[in-house]
């Protein structure tokens, strides 16, 4: 099944930031969508580098949980950019 790159952003869409409550397309936080077979990867950055980390970490695992959605995606790797924590976070969201 061929993943559909307007699916996987229709469900980014529906991704919001916990402070603000707007989508993550909307603030243009993500920072590209790469589709390689069955995986997608989406790497995305915060509103600010020092971000809180609950808050980093719920908008990576809502990226996963959501595209995770989408027909014939196997595997959602999800990559934050420009952290304070960036190594933290990502180890955590790789888990």
């Amino acid at each position: 099944m061929t993943i559909v790159n307007e699916q996987v952003w229709a469900k980014l869409r529906e991704v919001r930031d916990p402070e603000f409550g707007h989508s993550i397309v909307e603030r243009e936080l993500v920072d590209g969508v790469d589709i390689e077979g069955a995986v997608v990867r989406v790497r995305y950055h915060l509103t600010v580098p020092f971000c809180p980390l609950p808050f980093a970490l719920h908008i990576g695992r809502e990226i996963r949980r959501l595209v995770s959605e989408v027909p014939g995606v196997e595997r959602v790797e999800v990559v934050v950019n420009e952290h304070l924590q960036t190594e933290e976070i990502n180890a955590e969201l790789a888990s």
